[in-house]
């Protein structure tokens, strides 16, 4: 049996075998812990996920899959997971880290990381997503890469792209390569609310311009005092300025 991706979905399965495993094989998980996969689509990747040690749920908002994901039907929830009570079903389990596991489409990348930050307690994902959106991730400091979202992220996980896939490792082929990245939660983070988000967006809200353009209806004298502690001169723009120092700004400030 074979079926058609949606493109409404943005659904690309992966067929690549050896790229399958290698995804699965970058978590290690113990009996205690919950495997989270995020559409799952013909269970590619979720017949290695279910063999290593540890529980398994997943979601799945296309109900054509359910004649492939008939072994782990217990498991799996026919949803859209952007609109799930995800705290409420997570409730449901004991387990000590949560891994989570997803081929995201590019137009859903953002909002599901958006919920997987403020909605669960994740150990480490491993996300399968566009190349150039890889890079943005992971991207450093002084580079056309860096933007509010790394930033964003960097306040919660250290990141890191494992490899590459090709174009052609997928059915249909997509018009990119794509990356796998990890992400390790750090220790003792302090949540941010989406005025922190809203901030950092503001800092890069044009990024030829210096953030002092950025920042105007914020108190400049403050977030210049600090800017100089650490070197920056008042002519910085965003993607000059280190993560750290813009939580330090946003506390300042805020």
């Amino acid at each position: 049996m074979t079926i058609s991706a949606k493109k409404s979905l943005g659904q690309n399965f992966l067929k690549d075998e050896k790229v399958l495993k290698n995804i699965a094989d970058s978590i290690y998980t113990t009996d205690q812990d919950l495997i989270l996969e995020i559409g799952p689509g013909t269970g590619a990747l979720t017949k290695y996920l279910v063999q290593k040690p540890g529980m398994y749920l997943a979601y799945e908002i296309d109900e054509r899959m359910k004649n492939y994901l008939s072994l782990y039907q217990d498991c799996i929830r026919y949803q859209d997971f952007l609109k799930c009570n995800i705290s409420k079903e997570l409730a449901t389990y004991s387990y000590q880290n949560l891994y989570v596991m997803a081929n995201i489409p590019y137009y859903i990348t953002t909002p599901i990381l958006e919920k997987i930050i403020n909605y669960t307690n994740v150990s480490q994902m491993v996300l399968l997503v566009q190349k150039e959106v890889a890079q943005r991730f992971c991207a450093k400091t002084h580079t056309r890469n860096y933007g509010y979202f790394t930033v964003y992220l960097r306040h919660y996980f250290d990141m890191e792209i494992l490899f590459e896939v090709s174009r052609n490792c997928f059915d249909p082929k997509p018009n990119v390569d794509s990356a796998v990245v990890k992400f390790m939660r750090k220790e003792n983070i302090q949540t941010m609310d989406m005025t922190y988000f809203a901030f950092i967006k503001q800092c890069f809200a044009n990024k030829r311009k210096t953030l002092y353009n950025n920042l105007k209806n914020y108190d400049w004298e403050k977030i210049v005092l600090i800017l100089n502690r650490y070197g920056y001169t008042d002519k910085v723009r965003a993607e000059e300025v280190s993560p750290e120092v813009f939580e330090e700004i946003f506390w300042e400030i805020r």
